[in-house]
């Protein structure tokens, strides 16, 4: 449970008007604290990455405002709002034929010097973060392998071993577990959850699977149309309640399976 401390992220009347008078938020409000692992349900089109999109600057919002740490996310802070926000992708992102090592140090490339960074050749210290972060993932034994020889959880773990790397506050994970299977899926979100929780690490993570996220969420925010339609701590919520975000789509798609029960520790480890 969260305790009340001041917000890390703050989002006000948030908009976001496409070119082709798309609207893809709609007066959006939110607040995440330190540490809080919040996960944003919707349909597909509901608006869910562009809002992440919108956090970390790479979608320009048409309203309202954000900050994090009170530094407001505009075009003149974006370099200093990237350095504190980690970013994990649906189809990982990594370089097919660096190394695991090589793919979390990308994530460090502004501390390595442009020159150095050109050639691939980073400093020690930056080598035994990354080496760390692999550890803390379970992959340190992978680290010379081949980004395209891992599976696709080794290589989501190295996604997320490249987004701690950057020591963030607040990590953005959008749908990080769409393209694995479900077994595979539990573990790396038990596997992140676990990090950031033990690293004080915020964490707003877009998903569609609602029975990972009453599973994983400290909070769950549900985005329908652009707008929020749900705010509630998880122990607040039932998939009844959950429901109401797909009232107009078929719900079978949101409401599978996938985490009816929690694997083992040995059939997790055997899994990732």
């Amino acid at each position: 449970m969260i305790k009340a401390m001041a917000p890390l992220l703050k989002i006000s009347n948030l908009g976001k008007i496409y070119p082709d008078g798309t609207v893809a938020l709609d007066n959006v409000s939110l607040e995440v604290k330190p540490g809080e692992f919040v996960m944003i349900l919707g349909p597909s089109g509901s608006g869910k990455t562009t809002l992440l999109r919108s956090i970390n600057g790479l979608v320009e919002s048409t309203g309202g405002s954000i900050t994090l740490d009170d530094v407001p996310v505009s075009p003149k802070n974006l370099r200093r709002i990237r350095r504190r926000v980690g970013l994990i992708f649906q189809h990982f992102n990594l370089v097919g034929n660096l190394s695991a090592l090589n793919n979390v140090l990308t994530g460090l490339l502004e501390q390595n010097g442009v020159f150095l960074s050109l050639l691939y050749l980073f400093k020690k210290e930056l080598k035994l973060k990354a080496l760390e972060c692999l550890d803390m993932v379970g992959l340190l034994g992978k680290a010379y392998a081949r980004a395209d020889q891992l599976s696709g959880g080794q290589q989501q773990r190295v996604g997320i071993a490249r987004a701690i790397a950057r020591n963030p506050v607040l990590i953005l994970a959008d749908e990080p577990v769409a393209s694995l299977d479900p077994m595979i899926a539990y573990n790396v979100l038990a596997m992140l959850k676990n990090i950031c929780t033990s690293r004080g690490i915020a964490v707003i993570c877009n998903i569609h699977q609602v029975d990972f996220a009453l599973k994983f969420a400290d909070r769950i925010v549900g985005l329908a149309g652009g707008k929020i339609v749900l705010d509630e701590p998880v122990e607040n919520l039932d998939e009844e309640q959950i429901k109401k975000i797909y009232k107009d789509y078929d719900q079978g798609m949101f409401f599978g399976p996938a985490a009816a029960q929690s694997p083992s520790d040995n059939t997790m480890k055997m899994a990732i």
